[in-house]
């Protein structure tokens, strides 16, 4: 009896803390979804970037950056998007026919590394841009927040290799 008693005054419980839990967020202007899209639409500087200290000149540099980075993507989307369409199109043709096409292969193979390569080399591109507009200090501060986050994710992947060894001996 008492089990049930105190089972019953936990659920209670529990859906009283989830409704006023509901209600205070549903009422409040600050959740985080409408914090991060005030944030956008201010044009602040998010991520790494707002740990530097940018000046309101580089902030305009690193942005401008960006804009010309996204626009050549949105600019060319539907090209890449046919180009991809395409590809896939001769995978599964490779896929189903009954003899492997290595020269068809290889020439796909080649394709996508050609694409890979170019996504890298922009890629390498925009972040040289960004760090000839910031100074010694900040290039140093970004290099140091790189590596801590590299750290980070070691370090998580070490003990996500230890939690599913413990798990496998279950």
């Amino acid at each position: 009896m008492k089990k049930l008693l105190l089972g019953s005054v936990l659920a209670a419980s529990s859906i009283f803390t989830v409704t006023a839990c509901t209600s205070v967020n549903a009422t409040t202007d600050t959740t985080p979804t409408a914090q991060m899209q005030k944030n956008h639409k201010d044009g602040a500087m998010r991520g790494p970037m707002s740990k530097l200290d940018l000046t309101a000149t580089q902030q305009a540099q690193i942005k401008a950056i960006m804009q010309n980075k996204r626009g050549d993507r949105t600019a060319d989307r539907a090209e890449h998007q046919a180009e991809r369409a395409q590809m896939d199109q001769q995978i599964q043709a490779l896929t189903n026919a009954s003899t492997l096409n290595t020269t068809a292969l290889n020439r796909l193979a080649d394709q996508r590394a050609a694409k890979e390569k170019q996504r890298f080399i922009e890629r390498v591109q925009t972040q040289h841009a960004i760090a000839q507009v910031l100074t010694a200090e900040q290039r140093a501060k970004m290099e140091q927040m790189k590596s801590e986050r590299q750290e980070k994710g070691r370090k998580h992947s070490k003990d996500r290799k230890g939690h599913d060894k413990q798990h496998q001996g279950m």
